[in-house]
């Protein structure tokens, strides 16, 4: 099976009415609805975004949508300000999924084997990029925990999540080389990593030399 991916530039939501910064993000508290809205969703191309499902961390609704998309924080460990909101979207973690990716996110954080209940693969979106995994382990969520050379701290990226594992079989999981790459090789929870344009900014040291 053959997929096709374009690369797009990263378009901000301006759809609310709260004031905007130049960046088009609201300003004030990072606890608004308003900045939840443009923070989860500007994790994907505005033609997606746009009429994507936003909700919040406990999966309150915060906009309704009609495509089959979601947008939601993915940072499983929590805000680091609770009062105050995520100090900034790379910090939230913000992921735009399709049905399918939703299920497999839900195998990931409850320990089941996601393809089991996928139908067919399913694609996400991360345009913020993450606060740093594992490439080799699921659920190592701290640097000092990882295994050496192992720790990426993303930038914009989409991903494939796979219905069958092994159809990323063979694929690299070096994630150096620029190209698309696999992150859990070996476990239920393989996925394809494929690098946007500023993957390396968090991670400078990392990329092609």
């Amino acid at each position: 099976m053959k997929y096709l991916y374009t690369i797009l530039a990263l378009a901000l939501i301006t759809s609310c009415d709260a004031p905007m910064q130049d960046n088009g993000e609201p300003e004030g508290s990072h606890t608004s609805t308003e900045w939840q809205i443009w923070a989860y969703s500007t994790a994907a191309p505005d033609y997606i975004a746009n009429e994507a499902t936003i909700v919040d961390a406990n999966m309150n609704i915060l906009r309704e949508g009609s495509n089959g998309w979601t947008c939601l924080p993915a940072n499983p460990r929590g805000m680091s300000d609770s009062e105050n909101g995520w100090k900034n979207p790379h910090e939230a973690m913000p992921a735009c999924v399709d049905g399918q990716s939703m299920l497999w996110m839900q195998g990931y954080m409850s320990g089941t084997k996601p393809g089991e209940k996928m139908t067919t693969d399913g694609f996400a979106w991360m345009l913020h990029g993450d606060m740093g995994e594992d490439n080799s382990t699921p659920m190592i969520f701290n640097e000092e925990d990882s295994k050496p050379g192992h720790w990426i701290e993303s930038g914009p990226h989409l991903m494939r999540m796979p219905k069958d594992p092994s159809s990323l079989d063979g694929i690299t999981s070096d994630f150096n080389s620029g190209a698309p790459y696999v992150m859990f090789a070996g476990t239920p929870y393989v996925h394809l990593m494929i690098p946007l344009e500023g993957y390396y900014e968090h991670q400078p040291d990392s990329g092609p030399k």
